[in-house]
């Protein structure tokens, strides 16, 4: 009997199965269901305990809290990438009258509006939305709690404005909208703003006794955009890759690499091992690994949604209880489990289909002053800029089709990489944001800025 090759060893797959079933016990879950998606399909699926009597599994819906938020964000995209608005554009000149219109759109995405956290009294998530009919009674009198752009404030009265902001411009209610382009092109079956059967009952555990209470699961009207969504493992798994790698029929690969990339710091208070936001995704360093993804909570639901692109390993982990286990620990040890027990196994080198002659003359050795870097043409048509040796600045850069390049990350991210030729065509330095890089330092035939004294390199005696 034959397996297929991504399926994973015996031992990793125990090694998964002992963490959740430590995170259920510990942390007390009336049931906990896990997923671990590599090279774009589930490899592995675990769960502990039942519900209704039976072991969830990939199919049972689970109430998935702010993860709503980065569904919420790949609306707001789409709309940016159709031309319908610009990210810098204040809120107020497509949804005014808010009160908090002098945020931009892209500030809305990465709570740095200044905006509450919260919702005025009554406590939104255990309350029916129809107590918060408009969105003055989302806001409160004072939505903003910090100035416009300051600084990282976590706010879910945020998201409601990003929500409302998606009806206004397609003229539909936001969750037929998601529906519409999101969910049904993705193949995102189970996932729905309303629970359907098989679906989790939500619980509290008493802190003090292995007692439990059933938690309500109300319709959150206005604030649905932020946290409403029920989903299921084999849907987030789905929607895990889609974030990896974009999807044509929803969101292009460059604009969900803009989802990833950070537009806002996390609150000192908060930093653990590095964390910071992108356009509707938690970004953080743990372990030596870059994880992507949202976590989610709501009353009677915990959920998780963690990405490692490095290792291409994604997991899903929900459970169905208020507090108990820490499911942002728990992805990122099923992650870490996996890509340590079984490393990926990198593609096969391929030369370039072409070569450009012009994009060749760029290879090889170049200084910025006394700093040395190495400059390489990739088979993917790129080119990578980085220091011989040491952190340093570095990124990889796009060819823009006119001899010149764009840097695709780090400090040159945006900035243009310009060959300088000579009279007869050769290549003089190179001149990245105004940075000349010469093929020697200071090289005395280019154009370094304050000149290369004439004497050249000496010693001293």
């Amino acid at each position: 009997m034959t397996t297929p090759q991504d399926d994973l060893l015996p031992a990793t797959r125990r090694a998964l199965l002992h963490r959740i079933a430590v995170a259920q016990a510990e942390g007390r879950a009336p049931s906990l269901v896990a997923m671990v998606v590599r090279n774009g399909r589930a490899v592995w699926r675990g769960a502990r305990t039942s519900v209704d009597g039976h072991g969830p599994d990939e199919n049972v819906q689970y109430r998935i809290g702010s993860i709503t938020k980065t569904f919420t964000a790949v609306l707001v995209l789409r709309l940016r990438d159709e031309g319908v608005l610009d990210l810098g554009d204040p809120l107020e000149k497509h949804l005014p009258g808010t009160g908090a219109g002098e945020a931009t759109i892209a500030q809305l995405l990465a709570h740095t509006s200044g905006l509450a956290a919260e919702s005025p009294a009554p406590w939104w998530e255990r309350t029916p939305g129809s107590l918060r009919p408009e969105l003055r009674d989302v806001l409160g009198e004072q939505p903003l709690l910090h100035p416009v752009g300051r600084r990282f404030h976590y706010s879910n009265p945020g998201y409601t404005l990003l929500g409302a902001l998606v009806g206004e411009l397609r003229g539909a209610p936001w969750e037929d909208v998601l529906r519409r382009e999101v969910l049904e092109p993705l193949g995102l079956h189970r996932t729905s703003a309303q629970p359907q059967a098989p679906h989790a009952g939500g619980w509290a555990v008493h802190p003090w006794a292995d007692a439990l209470l059933p938690e309500p699961a109300e319709d959150l009207g206005l604030m649905a955009p932020a946290g409403q969504l029920w989903s299921t493992t084999g849907d987030l798994a789905r929607f895990a890759v889609f974030l990896a790698n974009g999807d044509d029929q929803v969101l292009s690969t460059e604009s969900v690499r803009e989802m990833r990339t950070p537009a806002a710091p996390a609150e000192a208070a908060d930093v653990v091992d590095g964390a910071a936001y992108g356009l509707g995704l938690q970004i953080q360093h743990r372990d030596g690994r870059l994880l992507i993804g949202h976590s989610g909570s709501l009353p009677g639901f915990l959920a998780n949604l963690t990405i490692s692109l490095e290792d291409d390993v994604s997991a899903v982990v929900l459970a169905n209880c208020t507090s108990g286990p820490p499911l942002s620990s728990v992805g990122a040890d099923l992650v870490r489990i996996v890509a340590e027990a079984e490393p990926r196994i990198p593609e096969p080198w391929r030369p370039m289909p072409e070569v450009d002659a012009a994009a060749l003359e760029l290879a090889g050795q170049w200084y910025w002053g006394t700093h040395g870097f190495a400059l390489r043409l990739t088979a993917d048509g790129m080119a990578s800029l980085e220091p011989f040796a040491g952190k340093g600045r570095r990124s990889r850069f796009r060819a823009n089709g006119d001899g010149t390049w764009t840097g695709l990350e780090g400090y040159y991210a945006g900035e243009l990489l310009r060959p300088v030729r000579r009279p007869d065509g050769s290549v003089s330095h190179l001149d990245l944001g105004s940075f000349v890089f010469t093929r020697q330092p200071y090289g005395e035939s280019a154009s370094v800025p304050g000149g290369v004294d004439p004497e050249g390199w000496r010693g001293i005696r």
